[in-house]
């Protein structure tokens, strides 16, 4: 019997390896599966390569793990903002490694590894620092930049319902990167929170199916201060 719900965060992150790939969903706050994050700082391994929009808010989950001294380098479109001091820190002092990434390759970059695709030539970044090494081409009189797809050991991604068999749906905005990142890596733990028995979901509303899904682990909605729920 397929049933891919594990007990325990930890147990569904046990043996990432120093030096992994690990892609993150997330829009700015919006889907990021902290508890995984959180998780992974436990886990202990070191050496990462993290992809993401962005490169972390505040002290919590992104920013946590880039505190904690676990992250060699950081794929993202987005790295600086208001609260991402922890990044800053660590750029500038050279502790970290970053590639710009613009928001469109860094999806497309992601959607290809899920899809087998080689690589694509794409218009955006064409004449800038950003495809300074690349090769280019003309194509029909405009000018592309040869970009390679990104791999990943490891997506963390967040869903809000999923069933043992590992299908998933997700809650509005807060799908984002989620669905590609699933696709391109080679192990996919996801963090829901309803776990419903198997066909309770309707297939034509399955957003990622199970197929790219390692592990789904149960989180329960967190309370605010204000009193409601914390997606």
């Amino acid at each position: 019997m397929i049933n891919k719900i594990a007990g325990s965060i930890a147990e569904a992150l046990s043996g990432v390896p120093d030096g992994a790939t690990v892609m993150v969903g997330g829009f700015g706050t919006a889907g990021i599966p902290n508890e995984l994050i959180d998780g992974l700082i436990e886990q202990g391994a070191r050496d990462l390569t993290l992809v993401n929009n962005n490169a972390g808010n505040g002290e919590a989950g992104l920013a946590a793990l880039l505190k904690a001294g676990r992250v060699r380098k950081v794929i993202c479109s987005f790295p600086r903002q208001a609260d991402s001091h922890v990044f800053d820190s660590l750029y500038r002092s050279g502790q970290i490694e970053l590639e710009l990434v613009p928001q469109g390759n860094l999806a497309e970059r992601i959607r290809a590894a899920g899809a087998g695709i080689g690589a694509f030539y794409c218009p955006t970044a064409y004449g800038t620092e950003l495809s300074r090494g690349k090769e280019t081409r003309e194509i029909n009189g405009r000018h592309y930049v040869l970009e390679y797809p990104i791999h990943a050991d490891l997506a963390l991604i967040k869903a809000e319902r999923g069933d043992r068999w590992g299908n998933l749906t997700y809650r509005k905005a807060a799908r984002n990167f989620g669905p590609v990142m699933a696709m391109a890596a080679r192990k996919t733990v996801a963090s829901v929170h309803e776990i419903v028995e198997l066909g309770a979901l309707d297939p034509e509303h399955i957003v990622t199916p199970g197929i790219f899904v390692k592990q789904v682990v149960l989180v329960e909605h967190q309370a605010t201060q204000a009193g409601g729920l914390r997606a």
